[in-house]
């Protein structure tokens, strides 16, 4: 049949609705970028050193700016974890070089950025071309600092609403809110090595949010789903 009467086309009518709902949405046209999973630093073609990050809080910061109508930009460490969405790009990076430079590209044309990867620290100062062999009973690598992420966005921040993470075990408070202000943060997260049930590897998270105008809101054991909603509903609140 053909006409006025014509019923659309599924997926016409499903675009339609999509586009009519998210009009409505807070975070509409806006341009989020997030950084997810850990990285990984080779020291052989066979070796390498990372950490225990599994993207499972950036996947779910992901989801949620999704949910609130974003369109979202994902930069992944190594993960088993995916979304689907025609609202999201995922980039996948394996060190923290790849992850300062595709962080870069993007940073410009994001309003909103959220740095939850748990970027390593240091990389080992000569990559070995060859399997390093069992010859002796020690292996001595030596390392060096790699690119601080964080910090350098935080230096040439304009427009955007910059997030941190901080994980700590001692003088937790009073270290994320030296980290924001060194960093020139919006808004950190904190994370906590003496909670059990949260941090890398679990469904669960239990955070304390410390806002621009320095006042700490903490926050029970929950599952990162609804971590990720505290989060954006101060995100929101202060944008």
């Amino acid at each position: 049949m053909i006409g006025e009467g014509r019923l659309p086309e599924p997926d016409e009518i499903t675009d339609f609705l999509i586009d009519h709902y998210s009009s409505t949405l807070p975070l509409n046209n806006k341009n989020v970028l997030i950084t997810a999973g850990p990285t990984i630093e080779e020291i052989d073609p066979v070796r390498f050193i990372s950490n225990h990050s599994t993207g499972k809080m950036g996947f779910a910061l992901a989801q949620e700016a999704i949910n609130l109508g974003a369109n979202v930009t994902l930069i992944s460490g190594p993960s088993n974890l995916d979304i689907k969405s025609n609202k999201l790009s995922i980039i996948n990076v394996k060190t923290s070089d790849e992850m300062f430079v595709k962080t870069m590209s993007f940073y410009d044309t994001s309003d909103i950025v959220i740095m939850s990867a748990a970027v390593s620290d240091y990389k080992p100062a000569e990559f070995s071309e060859k399997k390093l062999k069992k010859n002796n009973k020690e292996l001595n690598v030596k390392f060096k600092k790699t690119k601080d992420i964080l910090f350098e966005l935080g230096k040439i921040k304009s427009k955007q609403f910059l997030v941190g993470f901080a994980l700590e075990n001692e003088n937790e408070t009073e270290n994320a809110k030296i980290k924001m202000k060194k960093k020139n943060l919006d808004l950190i997260v904190l994370n906590s090595l003496n909670d059990k049930g949260a941090g890398f590897g679990y469904d669960t998270n239990k955070v304390k949010i410390i806002d621009s105008l320095n006042k700490t809101h903490s926050y029970k054991l929950k599952q990162k789903t609804e971590v990720a909603e505290d989060i954006f509903k101060h995100i929101i609140q202060t944008i």
